[in-house]
């Protein structure tokens, strides 16, 4: 059994990036800019955010964090976005989410931009995604994408089980999955909460993605010998027997699941750490194809 160690393939790629960026300076040049948009005071989404721009810092970018109230008005977060898009010194910029209720996200996520859309999720790079063009990938199916092709996890031919389809990580995945290439070429399954047997498909699967949202959900009973398990969940569970008080879990019944699998990522330090990796590999190619 093969654990595919997130944290440390983020850690190589984002020493590559730090290589380049290095190159570029040393030529005089731009180094490329990320910018992060955060409306209010979300907990979750200022650590993410703050763990972005110090993700910047350590390959060598520029970074710039508009933070805005949590009472702004569309019109206002628009207006926002439109500098965004008009500043030719930024390369990229992400729309922390979720926005406030009286937010719609769509409207805010269709008027990015799409050659900064540095999270992949304006329908222009989503299409071309699907298309097989040169597109900005979501970050998080990016990222597995990356961990398959390093570890050299063989996905041609093979039965892929996804569970959930999420704009964000289940649909994109399974699309990239099947397409030609290194990494693709399977056979994929998208399944969902109205699957019905959906324990009988992920028996038949050599590779399973899970994308749920529910902890633990994947037990050993539901896996077949060999197979290979992508967790993309997190949630945190209430543990009085740590010194935190709760323990981090993934969708997959680890201890479980491992004794069965050929490759696994652990939940944390499996998915979670690649994806803001891709999200600096997606910047540098704005930087690259764009700018």
């Amino acid at each position: 059994m093969t654990i595919l160690d997130g944290k440390k393939t983020s850690e190589a790629l984002k020493q590559e990036i730090a290589e380049e960026v290095k190159q570029l300076k040393a030529e005089g040049k731009k180094v490329p800019h990320l910018a992060a948009v955060l409306v209010g005071d979300d907990g979750a989404s200022l650590t993410y955010v703050g763990s972005k721009v110090k993700a910047c810092e350590q390959v060598g970018f520029e970074s710039t964090l508009v933070k805005l109230p949590t009472n702004i008005s569309e019109e206002a977060l628009l207006q926002e976005i439109e500098k965004l898009n008009a500043n030719p010194e930024i390369d990229g910029y992400i729309v922390q989410l979720p926005l406030p209720k009286h937010i719609d996200e769509q409207k805010i996520l269709l008027a990015i931009d799409p050659t900064k859309d540095v999270d992949g999720f304006h329908p222009a790079n989503f299409g071309r995604m699907a298309l097989d063009m040169e597109a900005f990938i979501p970050a998080t199916p990016f990222g597995i994408m990356e961990l398959l092709k390093r570890y050299e996890v063989p996905t041609k031919g093979k039965h892929v089980v996804v569970v959930g389809r999420s704009h964000i990580v289940g649909r994109p995945i399974s699309i990239l999955l099947s397409q030609k290439g290194a990494q693709g070429n399977a056979t994929v399954t998208l399944t969902h909460s109205h699957t019905p047997n959906l324990a009988e498909l992920t028996r038949q699967a050599d590779i399973v993605v899970m994308a749920l949202g529910i902890p633990e959900f994947l037990k050993g009973d539901m896996v077949k010998e060999g197979v290979t398990v992508i967790d993309v969940g997190i949630t945190r569970l209430k543990d009085d027997s740590t010194h935190k008080g709760y323990r981090i879990v993934g969708d997959v019944a680890f201890d479980e699941v491992k004794e069965k699998a050929s490759y696994i990522t652990p939940v944390p330090g499996g998915v979670g750490p690649m994806t803001i990796a891709m999200l600096l590999k997606n910047t540098l190619l704005a930087y690259k194809w764009y700018r």
